[in-house]
């Protein structure tokens, strides 16, 4: 077999020894060195590959064609499906003498999902790992595991042109790192002056126009995505180009045949510029092409647990991709990259790019796990999954009943995976053929999977996901796309859908296929079986601002007709700002909803605290997640239940809202007292205490009542005592004996006891009802002596004190001396210990 002239031969001799070896290898090879074309048919080779299959990943279905196509045509063959093919969802080209395998990273896993141990293979190949795509990380993990358990003879081959190699070979298991350092062809690097000024496809035309000067050949250049592309397309033909030169576009929503004009050498004579998206970074040769213009800027996917939503991101493209792009140029000559940023700007590039296992919806890994058999931490990872976003994953699955609350497989989830596709998807295919729409439910998994085939001049397309349903059914008959007014249709991309969508009802419609036609009013419920975490409803007396299931608000910025609607389903959702921007939706009726996704809807009877009109609310509630849905009033609430709500009100306003008379607030602080004089005997009645306990001690006193209004029949006294210390013998008689309400004074009054200071009770008493008390009267049990507050006849104090015989002995004669002059006709005995105390005025003895 013929083999490419590439300096990647060099590193063949030792690569064979590697692998010649146990587990693989990594190659790390630069740019352009041909990894992909010359490897996987060295290995053949080998006889330890006798009679068995390399199998070799690749990122995209565009790569994985050109790849397959490329090698066919070195070692002499006509096209693909002899001894190399290729296979992707959609599109398989293999036979029975296919013995190298090209297949998107995906496959893999339904490969061995199929024959676990991979029997017809001998060597894996995972080519451009540097990606760190998901699949290609589960794959990894996965073929490992297979090795470890089933197949110790299988090889693992790692590949990449920018990938750090020592952690990869050590994953797996210390195999050897095998680096091939030469370069095809050198590429000289040029930046810009200064940092650029305005759009992303603004500054690559210019830059595009100063390469077409400066240079000869092809002109590839990198931009984030299509709308970039479409956009410095216009730019660059309406500004007029050098005669003889064409302009294509190059992006994973492009018909095959559009990708192919894209990669075809240009005609004698002319040059053409290829805008490409990232597609175009790695295992692509490009007949042509000697420059290479990089905008700089990347699209990465973004996944947020907290809202369960994908959003793309527009981003600095980074070190290792930089490089990827650069080495596009030197691949069949010496060639120029122009970077559309400085040098300066250069240095500050970060490294990698982050892996898409840790900033990815996690839902079809969880799928493909459950499936295997096995939890994360079961399989060796480059880097693990996220354990918040691999969490939110089981979640959905379990409400898309694809797993059951064990984590396992159910039998709907095996036939969800048996779709592969997404499990919303695949869970939205099972679900319509039960209700009958799976020919609707087709067209619309074939329009989610693909980019919006829509296109409108200055304003956002119609969000109606219903129009695209119905222009997909039009063109079927072969006539024009049937479109709302001001619309036009990406045709290649229209197409590309269809053919997804005929696909799937050849495959899921059994004998025939599919062949009723599409019913366009049943997209809402469609749309909502696969995204039932994300009915939205629109907020009351506002067009076009939604409540989602999350809890999260969700808004369209531009008039569209769908803003009138009461329930929507969101497909495309830019989740950043106060709200989420909508831009892709589905209309869904309600009754639908409760016939077809009646495990959305929770019903509870909800008994809460009504601040404005202070009572309490009982009501029967349906509700989507946080949408509410109806609420109907409850004549018969659990009384409990209405009084644990009435105390979150209390709680909420504070004790003073309680009917607190002169007695319940002495009770209250005589408990208080007696915490702080016995804190293991008594509890507290502070009010922190209180309102932190009030289930346990007011509750049971609330039966009947649900207003604040209604405490007045409450006994707070009663529910007081019951805090009392429960066990206790004689707590109500301990309370009265140690902390008693009223004292007994000489003159033979009960007055009350101040306990408003828990440290100092106080009992404030006419000095003359006192005449012949010895001692201060002492509570707790003798431990605390009451604080005496003498008063004069006309209640005012004359003295404070804690040591009453103290107060006999030395300050009563210049009190008495004050005394008699003010209250002349008053007694003011000159031994008060002897005189007979008095309740009553009366007249001083003439002598």
């Amino acid at each position: 077999m013929r083999l490419p002239d590439l300096p990647i031969l060099e590193a063949l001799p030792e690569l064979r020894s590697a692998l010649a070896g146990p587990g693989g290898a990594v190659l790390v090879a630069p740019p352009g060195a041909g990894k992909s074309t010359v490897v996987p048919p060295a290995l053949l080779e080998e006889a330890w590959l006798a009679g068995r299959k390399v199998l070799m990943l690749e990122p995209r279905r565009l790569a994985a064609r050109a790849v397959a196509r490329r090698i066919a045509f070195l070692l002499g063959e006509g096209g693909v499906g002899g001894t190399v093919g290729y296979r992707m969802r959609g599109d398989t080209r293999v036979g029975p003498k296919t013995r190298i395998e090209v297949v998107t990273e995906g496959i893999l896993t339904r490969m061995l999902q199929s024959d676990p141990a991979l029997s017809e293979v001998g060597v894996v190949v995972f080519d451009e790992f540097h990606e760190r795509s998901l699949p290609a990380d589960l794959g990894l993990a996965l073929a490992l595991q297979v090795r470890e358990l089933l197949r110790p003879e299988l090889r693992i081959l790692v590949m990449s042109a920018t990938l750090e190699g020592a952690p990869v070979a050590e994953l797996l298991g210390g195999v050897p790192v095998v680096e091939s350092h030469g370069r095809i062809h050198p590429v000289q690097t040029r930046w810009l002056a200064r940092p650029p000024e305005g759009r992303i496809e603004a500054v690559a035309s210019r830059t595009v126009r100063r390469a077409l000067d400066e240079t000869e050949g092809d002109v590839l250049v990198f931009l984030p995505g299509a709308g970039e592309i479409r956009r410095a397309q216009k730019l660059l033909v309406e500004g007029g180009l050098p005669a003889g030169t064409a302009v294509r576009r190059l992006h994973g929503s492009l018909s095959g045949e559009d990708q192919d004009r894209a990669l075809a050498p240009s005609p004698e004579g002319e040059r053409k510029v290829v805008l490409a998206s990232a597609i175009a970074e790695t295992s692509l040769t490009i007949e042509g092409v000697r420059v290479v213009v990089d905008s700089g800027w990347m699209r990465v996917p973004r996944f947020d647990p907290g809202t369960g939503m994908t959003r793309l991101e527009t981003v600095r493209v980074t070190r290792d991709a930089a490089d990827q792009r650069r080495g596009r140029a030197g691949r069949l000559a010496p060639g120029v990259c122009y970077r559309a940023w400085t040098q300066g700007e250069d240095r500050g590039l970060v490294p990698r790019r982050t892996p898409e296992l840790m900033a990815s919806d996690l839902a079809p890994l969880a799928l493909d796990l459950a499936v295997w058999g096995a939890e994360p931490g079961e399989l060796k990872w480059l880097d693990p999954p996220p354990e918040a976003g691999f969490r939110q994953a089981r979640e959905l699955l379990h409400e898309l009943e694809v797993l059951n609350r064990g984590g396992d497989l159910t039998r709907h989830g095996r036939q969800v995976a048996q779709t592969g596709l997404h499990p919303r998807l695949g869970h939205m295919l099972v679900r319509a053929r039960e209700v009958g729409s799976l020919a609707t439910a087709c067209d619309l998994a074939a329009l989610l999977q693909e980019r919006d085939p829509f296109l409108t001049e200055g304003r956002a397309p119609d969000a109606d996901l219903r129009a695209r349903v119905e222009a997909l059914a039009s063109i079927r008959g072969g006539g024009s796309p049937r479109l709302p007014a001001g619309h036009r249709v990406a045709r290649g991309r229209l197409a590309g859908v269809r053919r997804e969508a005929d696909r799937l009802r050849t495959r899921l419609g059994g004998k025939g296929g599919v062949q009723e036609p599409p019913d366009a009013s049943q997209v809402g419920l469609l749309t909502a079986l696969a995204y039932p975490d994300r009915i939205a409803r629109r907020r009351e007396g506002e067009r076009g601002r939604f409540l989602l299931r999350s809890g999260r608000g969700a808004r369209f910025f531009e008039s569209q007709p769908l803003e009138a609607s009461e329930w929507i389903v969101p497909v495309e959702v830019e989740d950043r700002g106060k709200e989420a921007r909508i831009f892709l939706a589905a209309p869904v009726e309600l009754s639908a909803l409760e016939t077809h996704l009646r495990s959305a809807i929770q019903e509870e009877e909800v008994l809460a605290w009504d601040e404005g009109t202070e009572r309490v609310r009982a009501e029967r509630v349906r509700r989507i997640g946080a949408i509410l849905h109806s609420a109907s009033a409850i004549h018969d609430p659990d009384p409990y239940r209405v009084a644990l709500a009435l105390a979150e009100g209390i709680r909420g306003r504070g004790l003073q809202v309680l009917p607190w008379g002169r007695d319940q607030v002495q009770l209250r602080e005589r408990m208080h007292f007696l915490h702080r004089l016995q804190p293991e005997v008594w509890p507290s009645a502070s009010e922190e205490a209180l309102l932190a306990e009030l289930d346990e001690w007011l509750v049971p006193f609330l039966g009947g009542v649900r207003s604040l209004a209604g405490l007045k029949a409450v006994s707070l006294e009663e529910a007081l005592l019951s805090r009392l210390p429960r066990g206790a013998h004689g707590a109500r008689a301990d309370l009265e004996r140690l902390a008693p309400s009223h004292l007994e004074v000489p003159s033979g009054s009960r007055i009350l006891l101040d306990y408003s200071d828990p440290g100092a009770p106080a009992l404030a008493v006419r000095l003359q009802e006192v005449f012949g008390l010895t001692e201060t009267p002492r509570i707790g049990g003798g431990r605390v002596p009451v604080t005496m507050r003498l008063l004069s006849p006309a209640q005012r104090p004359v003295q404070v004190t804690t040591d009453l015989a103290s107060f006999w002995r030395d300050a009563y004669f210049e009190v008495r001396r004050d005394l008699r002059g003010r209250y002349p006709k008053h007694a003011w005995p000159e031994d008060p210990l002897s005189a007979p105390p008095t309740r009553r005025t009366r007249r001083r003895e003439r002598g």
